[in-house]
């Protein structure tokens, strides 16, 4: 992992399926799929410095122009303290 994304706070009893960096449009992320309390969702990690600049409805728009976000998801945005910005996306709570 490239040292932008080595400090992203995994939060208890959270387990990681998938982690992977990449790009989304211009920006590096960091991508996860993951599973708490049964439930089961996937998240875009941002470093709070690359995107200060942009609005929760600009980084919603981004995530729905990406072609990831299922039928009907929700999008929920968290701008931590700890350095970046956690955008989670597809949760299922099926999983029982």
């Amino acid at each position: 992992m490239s040292d932008k994304f080595k400090e992203v706070p995994v939060e208890k009893d959270t387990k990681i399926m998938f982690r992977k960096e990449t790009k989304l449009g211009k920006y590096d992320v960091l991508y996860e799929s993951w599973i708490w309390d049964s439930v089961m969702a996937e998240s875009f990690i941002f470093d709070d410095k690359d995107i200060e600049n942009l609005s929760d409805d600009e980084l919603i728009l981004m995530i729905t122009s990406s072609g990831i976000l299922g039928a009907g998801s929700r999008v929920l945005i968290n701008r931590s303290d700890s350095g970046y910005t956690f955008v989670n996306f597809n949760f299922r709570n099926d999983l029982k």
